[in-house]
């Protein structure tokens, strides 16, 4: 009886021996399963969307940028952003170069802009202390600034193309801002009047009228240093009027001689007062 019993034990223990040898084998498979796992994720974090690592990029760029609401400050500048149109962003984009070249012009524009400024509040301030607010009127447009100066009460005598002697130091002073105000601009020197004819011997029109007020002004810019090169005249008689000439009022404004200086960097928007 005792001799079955013992092998029957011998038999229980191999089984378990042999079952005992084979659990490694599901540690091994859960282990190689994990690092698939794991292989698997660490490649799909390295796969990148090109296309959208590229948009993601432009969104933090126009948002840092100040280019989501027109005319918002930039956060890495501080200055107010101006809009690109979707030509102007995608020619940034594929062309470095072309980037460049727009960013230099846009800081060219900024600069021209300020200097024109910083004249006409010159100007500004000079006719008003001398009681010519109301006859010296600048502006900044696409043009340029444009100086515009009354004739009758400040330049000339009626019918005449020679300066008032009053008249001499604001043009000398204006000269010499547009001399030494570090700007290297065109100026171009234009007189207008108004409808009403004159015939004289050394006026046949208001064209010879208009070109010599203009040259007139011209002569004291030379001789306060403003270069030649940047200088040119015109004279457009009646044809360029502010106002109606149907009045008194109207016909003061159209006789003037405006110096404007020119710009040389494209404007980057419309008329700005």
């Amino acid at each position: 009886m005792s001799a079955p019993s013992n092998r029957r034990r011998r038999g229980d223990r191999a089984g378990g021996h042999e079952g005992a040898d084979e659990r490694w084998l599901l540690t091994y498979s859960d282990m190689i399963t994990l690092l698939m796992a794991l292989f698997i994720v660490l490649w799909s974090i390295s796969s990148v969307n090109i296309s959208k690592f590229t948009q993601l990029k432009q969104s933090l760029q126009q948002a840092f940028s100040g280019k989501i609401l027109a005319g918002s400050p930039s956060v890495l500048t501080g200055q107010a952003a101006v809009l690109e149109s979707p030509a102007q962003q995608t020619a940034r984009f594929a062309d470095p170069a072309q980037a460049i070249r727009q960013s230099i012009a846009r800081s060219l524009q900024r600069r021209e802009q300020a200097n024109l400024r910083r004249i006409a509040s010159q100007v500004q301030s000079y006719a008003k202390a001398h009681g010519l607010t109301g006859l010296i009127r600048t502006s900044v447009d696409e043009r340029g600034l444009v100086i515009r100066l009354l004739t009758d009460r400040v330049l000339f005598d009626t019918g005449e193309a020679r300066l008032k002697p009053d008249a001499v130091p604001l043009v000398t002073t204006i000269a010499r801002l547009l001399a030494g105000g570090g700007v290297a601009n065109p100026v171009r020197v234009e007189g207008n009047t108004d409808d009403v004819p004159i015939a004289t011997p050394e006026f046949p029109s208001n064209w010879e009228l208009s070109t010599a007020r203009a040259d007139a002004v011209l002569q004291v810019l030379l001789a306060h240093g403003v270069s030649p090169a940047r200088l040119s005249v015109a004279g457009y008689g009646a044809e360029r009027p502010l106002a109606s000439n149907a009045s008194a009022a109207g016909r003061a404004r159209n006789r003037r001689v405006e110096l404007v200086v020119l710009r040389r960097a494209a404007p980057q928007g419309g008329k700005t007062p």
